[in-house]
């Protein structure tokens, strides 16, 4: 079984919904994905497990996610916190494989548009091992420690709707 590794998703991102409901993964994402995906254009999207937004991953960090149940359910019990591993197994498993295009196009599920609050633009933040897909509207809602996003997505969308494209 071939391990994920870790890849880092550097940098921010910002999509308008597009022709054929389709959004832009943002270029430097997009080759980090496919390298976590196997060489495939497959993005993996499901929903955070505390935030209102979408987490993007490639389809190879599935094969870490046993390891991961293991460290989160021993740092509970180090806590005397209780940990149900069926119900975070489940949430790890309930993930949608997305293909992507050459031009990093891609549509979301509409189950997750409606959990994820996805709206007709996204703001992409950066992360490791998964990255962030955020409605602009729930990430102004994060409070302090969130500023640069607020700043970036801000700066983002105006250029965006602007007709501005920032590589």
């Amino acid at each position: 079984m071939q391990s994920s590794a870790v890849h880092m998703y550097k940098g921010q991102g910002f999509s308008l919904k597009g022709e054929k409901d389709r959004f832009v993964l943002p270029p430097t994402f997009r080759k980090q994905l496919i390298l976590a995906s196997g060489n495939a254009k497959t993005l993996c999207l499901a929903k955070h497990e505390r935030w209102n937004c979408l987490v993007g991953f490639g389809t190879l960090r599935e094969n870490d996610f046993e390891a991961q149940l293991d460290r989160e359910e021993e740092r509970a019990t180090r806590l005397n916190k209780d940990f149900d591993r069926d119900l975070r197994a489940g949430q790890l498993l309930n993930f949608k494989p997305v293909p992507f295009d050459e031009s990093g196009r891609f549509v979301i599920p509409d189950l997750l548009v409606d959990i994820g609050r996805v709206s007709r633009e996204l703001y992409f933040r950066p992360g490791t091992p998964m990255f962030t897909l955020w409605n602009p509207e729930e990430l102004a809602k994060m409070g302090e420690g969130w500023e640069a996003d607020h700043a970036a997505c801000t700066v983002l969308q105006r250029d965006a709707q602007n007709g501005k494209a920032r590589k």
